[in-house]
């Protein structure tokens, strides 16, 4: 059996929606937390087999990216503008975060990575170098 979860987070300042989908498209567990870095550990932890994680792009998007990185298998963070699931349809913060692991589940998103080598061009350019 496969083993991989596919979760979804809608992330906003206080609080994130989070949903984890198995590796059949079934939502097997959604939990809301406070946005702080322990409790999203703490959560994330708990989960077991290859965990593949997506959010949206947001202001603090490479401070999770940091995060979770290594803890995860994966993290995709994602552009919103990209991503016509979540425009249709009902919508609430657990409606959009087990969008989210659909998408993530169909391998439907349109990535932006945020990895040290991104925010390092952004320093020298910001530097004038």
């Amino acid at each position: 059996m496969d083993s991989t979860k596919y979760i979804g987070m809608d992330v906003h300042k206080d609080t994130t929606s989070i949903a984890v989908m198995n590796s059949a498209g079934k939502v097997v567990m959604e939990s809301i937390l406070e946005t702080k870095a322990l409790t999203i550990l703490q959560f994330i932890q708990g989960l077991r087999g290859n965990l593949l994680v997506t959010f949206e792009e947001w202001t603090w998007a490479a401070w999770l990216y940091d995060l979770l990185k290594p803890h995860v298998t994966k993290v995709t963070v994602c552009n919103p503008r990209k991503n016509a699931l979540l425009k249709s349809g009902n919508k609430s913060d657990r409606i959009d975060a087990q969008k989210l692991a659909e998408l993530l589940h169909n391998g439907s998103l349109s990535a932006i990575y945020h990895g040290p080598e991104i925010r390092a061009v952004a320093r020298f350019s910001s530097a004038g170098l």
